[in-house]
């Protein structure tokens, strides 16, 4: 017979493995909120959810949001766009993030006025597939959003 103050809270935590295991951007201490102007460190972590490796990550920067640095990942190379007034709009990580893997870049970057930051991410496959995490496809490709208030 089945405990229901069991099953539930297992249940729940099988729902949360599911549901946070797509590309996502947070704070450094894994928060979806700052302050409006902060400085703030962020992560973006990527698993590979595939049987075969994940090969690129690309970070669309949403507008407002002004990156100043990146750590150093090993093992990747990183690429930036900028615009006119010299901001980072995209950053492109290359590198090898095997199944069953995932890999954490960290940047640090100032917030915009308060209101919603929408992360939007790419992330390729060995085999050229792309998975967008956008809101293309909200149910399948979730994109990753700030609340900065």
């Amino acid at each position: 017979m089945f405990n229901l103050k069991t099953v539930l809270p297992l249940a729940a935590a099988l729902f949360l493995s599911v549901a946070g295991a797509h590309a996502t951007v947070r704070t450094e201490t894994g928060l979806t909120e700052s302050a409006a102007g902060k400085s703030e460190t962020y992560r973006l972590n990527v698993p590979t959810e595939k049987e075969i490796a994940t090969t690129q990550i690309r970070l669309v920067v949403p507008a407002g949001v002004v990156i100043s640095r990146f750590q150093v990942t090993p093992g990747f190379t990183r690429t930036v766009k900028r615009d006119a007034a010299g901001l980072v709009t995209e950053v492109v990580w290359k590198g090898r993030v095997a199944p069953m893997e995932y890999a954490r870049f960290f940047f640090q970057a100032k917030n915009p006025a308060a209101g919603e930051v929408v992360w939007k991410i790419y992330q390729t496959y060995s085999d050229g597939s792309v998975v967008a995490w956008d809101d293309t496809n909200p149910a399948e490709g979730p994109a990753s959003r700030t609340t900065v208030k």
